[in-house]
């Protein structure tokens, strides 16, 4: 009989100390980018994706390749503050304009919150948009926004609507986890 307790314990043991996969399937891994001067988490098992002309960055999801991740650096006028930007709503609204609903795409956003955040003494911006295309999919998007070194740097997430409720916490820990240096 102890012998098959401690076999059942020695197993129990292996299982414990071997699954730290298991723990990181559920967890965020970081990305650094030190040359332009962000870091953000992203979901484990999301893949690192290039795009030309795009974004800085791009992360999706490797099953449902829709829900990504992605940064866009813009310059700013020099010596601008996001402040100087506008406020939080000004901004939300040029971006969903410029960004996620340009002219003639057939897509529409629609800025639900925003909200100024202040970090390590860097001013944050962070805009919820629901966003419709053009074949009628929704999709939510959360953006942080900020100024650093003469720079606009615009992280955004993206989902299917259907989904939200399901990723909100997860997306939620992603922007927030976004920084400028």
């Amino acid at each position: 009989m102890w012998k098959r307790i401690t076999l059942i314990l020695l197993l129990v043991l292996s299982f414990s100390l071997s699954s730290p996969d298991v723990a990181d399937a559920a967890g965020l891994k970081s990305f650094v980018d030190s040359a332009d001067g962000y870091q953000f988490s992203y979901p484990n098992g999301w893949l690192a994706v290039k795009v030309a002309d795009g974004p800085d960055v791009v992360f999706h999801d490797l099953i449902e390749v829709s829900e990504n991740v992605s940064v866009v650096i813009s310059p700013v006028p020099t010596g601008k503050t996001l402040p100087e930007l506008g406020t939080p709503s000004e901004v939300g609204y040029k971006l969903g304009k410029a960004a996620l609903a340009p002219v003639d795409s057939g897509r529409t956003a629609e800025l639900i919150n925003a909200a100024q955040k202040e970090v390590n003494g860097k001013i944050y911006y962070f805009l919820e948009y629901e966003v419709k295309l053009p074949n009628g999919e929704e999709r939510h998007n959360i953006s942080s926004v900020a100024v650093s070194r003469g720079k606009l740097f615009t992280f955004n997430a993206s989902v299917p609507q259907r989904r939200w409720k399901k990723l909100q916490r997860m997306i939620d820990e992603v922007v927030s986890s976004f920084t400028v240096y």
